[in-house]
């Protein structure tokens, strides 16, 4: 059996532009309509009053000043987060969802035949688009909560009950923020070298635990270490798994490892982290996000929720 291991500025300036076209279409329309009489108005000549339009102008420049009051309030969190630019806002999500399909290579025997969840390290679009996951659980840091919450930025868990079980309530506070709550086993432990039956109970056995303490049965699971075999991607179906998202980068606090040999970044890429802290890494996980947003942000990458694409 085969083991297999392991918008830029000028968008959001686009963006503007398109929408003060839009309002100023919207806005001029009575006006065009006015400049015809209408017989069913009051003429002001024989004693009747003008119906008042709100002018033009006033619209406009509410918008405009709404507009800059937003981006002043993400310049103002982002200076206070220390990055050194303001994060790109993501593209909508696609309403035609792209087809997933396993990545060249990464396939086990039978694969397409079975029906076995697709296996995958980038998502395809042509959008500047990468997905922020993060994985175990271990670290419970609230002021990177705090962080993701102020900043909107979006990104996916892969919990294990192992580490988890210490403080449930933290995981529930980053549900109610709508992060995504997904499968990484129970005990973390290396799938291959395990049977079928004892592969089935970690996956399922997460299920249980994340749909009891959160309300949902995940359709998204992560081996641990990246590893799997076809017992563990038929396990993972059996327990209702659809996909099995890997990584094609993964972010530290001191650097970033790669997948591919250029060392680059892809449109819908998918970004591993961790949850850990200052006894298992030089920093924070704050420190380690404002490493991920610099980089993403420099290259005129926007951070998207991955589950959307699915």
């Amino acid at each position: 059996m085969r083991v297999v291991g392991q918008n830029d500025k000028r968008r959001s300036r686009r963006g503007v532009r398109a929408g003060v076209a839009v309002l100023s279409l919207a806005t001029l329309a009575p006006l065009a309509a006015g400049c015809g009489k209408d017989s069913s108005a009051p003429d002001p000549a024989e004693g009747g009053q003008q119906p008042l339009h709100a002018p033009p102008a006033r619209a406009l420049d509410s918008y405009a000043t709404k507009l800059r009051a937003a981006h002043a309030a993400r310049v103002a969190v982002a200076k206070r987060w220390g990055l050194k630019q303001v994060p790109l806002t993501a593209p909508p999500a696609p309403e035609e969802k792209p087809r997933i399909t396993t990545r060249k290579g990464f396939e086990v025997d039978g694969h397409r035949e079975l029906g076995l969840p697709p296996v995958f390290t980038t998502v395809p679009t042509d959008e500047k688009v990468v997905f922020l996951t993060i994985d175990d659980g271990a670290e419970k840091d609230p002021a990177f909560l705090r962080m993701m919450s102020e900043l909107k930025i979006p990104y996916t868990a892969f919990l294990s009950d192992y580490v988890i079980k210490e403080d449930y309530g933290y995981f529930e506070r980053m549900r109610n923020r709508g992060v995504g709550l997904n499968n990484h086993t129970l005990n973390h432990p290396y799938l291959p070298g395990l049977s079928y039956a004892r592969q089935k109970r970690e996956i399922c056995g997460m299920q249980d635990v994340i749909e009891e303490r959160y309300g949902h049965r995940p359709v998204l699971f992560r081996p641990p270490f990246g590893n799997y075999n076809k017992d563990t991607l038929r396990a993972a179906k059996s327990c209702g798994i659809e996909y099995a998202p890997l990584w094609n980068e993964e972010v530290f606090v001191d650097r970033w490892d790669y997948r591919e040999w250029d060392r680059d970044l892809r449109p819908g890429d998918i970004v591993l982290t961790h949850f850990r802290g200052r006894n298992e890494w030089k920093g924070t996980m704050s420190d380690m996000i404002r490493r991920f947003l610099d980089k993403v942000t420099a290259e005129g990458y926007a951070v998207g929720r991955l589950e959307d694409y699915l």
